[in-house]
């Protein structure tokens, strides 16, 4: 247990160095695969097990989190993992632990309209009410502070969730809580195909299961 703690504090500490003198900091750190550390606007800070309930976790596309969104279902199984892109600078993504409250399969943004009249954000998943929401689009090109994910990752996390489904959205990385879930759902490092997830993976540690309270 002194282990497992002092591994939680390391990532902690970790995340708030990457952002030392940055604004942007972190609302949200996992202590394990479906127990956060939420710090409220007020600065009390509560926790929160998601344990028994299906949720999405979001590490941002950021420097010290993963760029990946993962799929958990009630039993507490990642089923799911998907790169993302998210807000880029001056437009950050906020942390914080949201649920969905609206679902559009077709849509266009109307703070930013596509020129060519395609859809721009299929498959919405609307988490916040400033706009923030997790759709199809490209998972390269950075946002307005929208989660974007491929059309495949969309659809999948799309037809799954429902209203009221948990968003948890960190800047801290959350891959060593379920790399081992991933291995078992035929994940594998040489099928990566974004660098910085292969940079990431060279000096991750994995949090083995028993670890994971």
């Amino acid at each position: 247990m002194k282990k497992y703690m002092k591994m939680v504090i390391g990532i902690f500490l970790f995340s708030n160095i990457l952002y030392a003198g940055s604004h942007i900091t972190s609302r949200v750190f996992p202590l394990s695969k479906t127990e956060f550390v939420y710090k409220k606007k007020n600065g009390t800070e509560e926790k929160v097990n998601l344990k028994g309930e299906d949720f999405i976790v979001v590490s941002l596309r950021e420097k010290g989190a993963d760029g990946i969104a993962y799929a958990i279902d009630r039993d507490g199984v990642v089923w799911w993992a998907a790169s993302i892109s998210s807000g880029a600078k001056g437009h950050e993504t906020p942390s914080g632990i949201f649920p969905i409250y609206r679902k559009e399969r077709y849509y266009m943004s109307k703070a930013h309209p596509e020129a060519s009249g395609i859809n721009n954000m299929d498959f919405s998943l609307w988490f916040t009410h400033q706009g923030h929401a997790i759709h199809m689009g490209n998972d390269d090109g950075m946002s307005h502070g929208c989660i974007h994910v491929g059309e495949k990752g969309a659809s999948t996390m799309f037809k799954w969730a429902k209203k009221g489904t948990k968003v948890v959205i960190t800047r801290v990385h959350y891959l060593p809580f379920v790399y081992y879930d991933l291995l078992k759902s035929g994940y594998s490092e040489s099928k990566v195909k974004k660098g910085y997830i292969k940079e990431y993976l060279k000096h991750m540690k994995p949090i083995k299961p028993h670890m994971d309270r």
